[in-house]
């Protein structure tokens, strides 16, 4: 979610994410744009997190795989699905305190173009921290043919509206 807050008269500042007042549980954020993944991303993911698995490297072995083809790394997918998310939901987030059900529910192939959405689950006061507050939230993501490939719950502090970093 990206704002415009006015720092001095006619002088505005680019503002992202959500303070923990703007979250209101079952509502949805669509993430846009989409990210259309390459080989390149693919091999250059794998080479930097030491990934060797011949599927998402050697497309000859890939090609004799039940699937064809190279896989995107699921990391790979799932890293560029939470930075899709940030903009919107944790831009204003101090501090992630943990992800689970991380669901990967199709295969992800380089040309693939992914989507996501995120609904608010819940949300409380933080115990001890009176300016902060945790929200959880579940994210979804397609590819181009609304195929849901992946889905996660992800928890997270978030600052109230006038205690964020930089106000």
């Amino acid at each position: 979610m990206l704002t415009a807050v006015e720092i001095a008269p006619q002088r505005y500042r680019a503002s992202y994410g959500r303070y923990f007042e703007d979250f209101t549980v079952g509502d949805v954020y669509e993430h846009r744009p989409g990210r259309t993944l390459t080989d390149n991303d693919n091999i250059q993911f794998s080479l930097l997190t030491m990934n060797q698995h011949p599927l998402h490297c050697d497309a000859a072995f890939a090609a004799k795989s039940e699937f064809g083809r190279l896989l995107v790394s699921s990391p790979l997918s799932l890293a560029v699905v939470v930075g899709m998310t940030v903009n919107d939901v944790s831009a204003k987030a101090i501090a992630n305190l943990g992800w689970k059900d991380i669901q990967l529910l199709a295969p992800v192939f380089a040309g693939d173009t992914l989507y996501a959405e995120t609904r608010v689950l819940d949300k409380r006061e933080s115990k001890s921290r009176p300016t902060q507050g945790v929200v959880t939230v579940m994210t979804s993501a397609f590819n181009q043919d609304q195929v849901k490939v992946m889905t996660f719950e992800r928890t997270f502090l978030v600052a109230k509206r006038g205690h964020g970093v930089g106000e």
